[in-house]
C-alpha cells in the first residue's frame, strides 16, 4: 500500500530545510527526534510533535486530525500506546476533553493501538466499528463519561469564535 504524506503544520521555513536536507515528508516519522530538530532548526519539543504526528499519519486510514488528538494527550510513538486498551483510551481521553466524543473516533484509537501491535497490518479505522459496538454493548460506558457531546462543544466553540 503506498503511504500518502502526512499533513503537517509546517513552516516554510522548515519545509525549505526539508527540501535542503531531501526528506520528504513520508521519511519524518522515521527519523531520531534530535536529527529532526537539527535538521529544520527547531525545539526538540516541537520535532517530537512533528514526528508523532508523522507516525500516526502513517497507520492507514488515520488523519491529522486524529493524529492531532493523540499528540495533544501526550503520545508521540506507536510504542507509546502499544500497551493502552482502545476504549481505555478513549475513556480516557473524553474526561480529558471535558465531552464525549464521536464514535468513530474509538475504532480509530483502536486501530492506532492494533497498528502499534501489529506492524504492517492493513486494517483501517471502519475494521473496528464492531469490535467496539460488542464491547459497548456488553460493558457501555464508564460513570465519568462527560455528559456533553462532541458536537455541542464544537456548536459553542464555533459561536465564540463569530
Amino acid at each position: 500500500m503506498k503511504q500518502t504524506p502526512p499533513k503537517l503544520p509546517l513552516t516554510p521555513k522548515e519545509r525549505a530545510h526539508l527540501r535542503a536536507f531531501k526528506v520528504k515528508l513520508t521519511d519524518i516519522a522515521t527519523l531520531d527526534t534530535v536529527q529532526l530538530s537539527q535538521m529544520l532548526e527547531i525545539t526538540r519539543e516541537r520535532a517530537n510533535m512533528l514526528k508523532g504526528l508523522a507516525m500516526f499519519q502513517s497507520v492507514p486510514s488515520i488523519g491529522p486530525k486524529v493524529a492531532a488528538r493523540v499528540v495533544d494527550m501526550g503520545y508521540y510513538s506507536l510504542d507509546e500506546i502499544k500497551d493502552l486498551d482502545g476504549a481505555d483510551f478513549i475513556d480516557r481521553m473524553e474526561v480529558h476533553l471535558g465531552y464525549w466524543e464521536d464514535p468513530c473516533l474509538e475504532d480509530a484509537l483502536r486501530c492506532l493501538v492494533h497498528h502499534a501491535n501489529h506492524p504492517g497490518s492493513e486494517r483501517e479505522w471502519p475494521d473496528f466499528t464492531e469490535e467496539r459496538k460488542r464491547y459497548r454493548e456488553q460493558y457501555g460506558y464508564p460513570v465519568t463519561r462527560p455528559a456533553a457531546a462532541w458536537y455541542e462543544h464544537r456548536g459553542n466553540e464555533a459561536t465564540r469564535n463569530k
